[in-house]
């Protein structure tokens, strides 16, 4: 298990770019759910951002020992899409936090 969290990009392996654009949005908004309030929640471990002013998918490292199924899902996803994927080197109040 990588102690970094992973960064997939909207770029394929071969430079592509991956289409559907959205992906990333409907991804996200699939693992998302409703709380009390009707505001929609993304989960903790899969997360839309922009890293280095491009719209990314943030998969944090822990999310492969408290959800497999979510984590091996989005792998199998990036890998089966060839995504380029890379690790998320930001720190401190930029970084992907851990749920208490």
């Amino acid at each position: 298990m990588s102690e970094e969290n992973q960064v997939f990009t909207r770029m394929m392996e071969s430079d592509d770019q991956f289409q559907p654009t959205v992906w990333i949005e409907n991804l996200v908004s699939i693992l998302a759910s409703f709380l009390a309030d009707p505001r929609l929640r993304y989960s903790q471990g899969v997360q839309p951002n922009v890293v280095d002013g491009e719209v990314c998918l943030l998969v944090a490292a822990w999310l492969e020992s408290t959800d497999l199924a979510t984590y091996d899902h989005v792998m199998e996803f990036a890998k089966s899409n060839q995504l380029k994927t890379k690790l998320d080197r930001r720190s401190g109040e930029r970084a992907m936090q851990k749920p208490a």
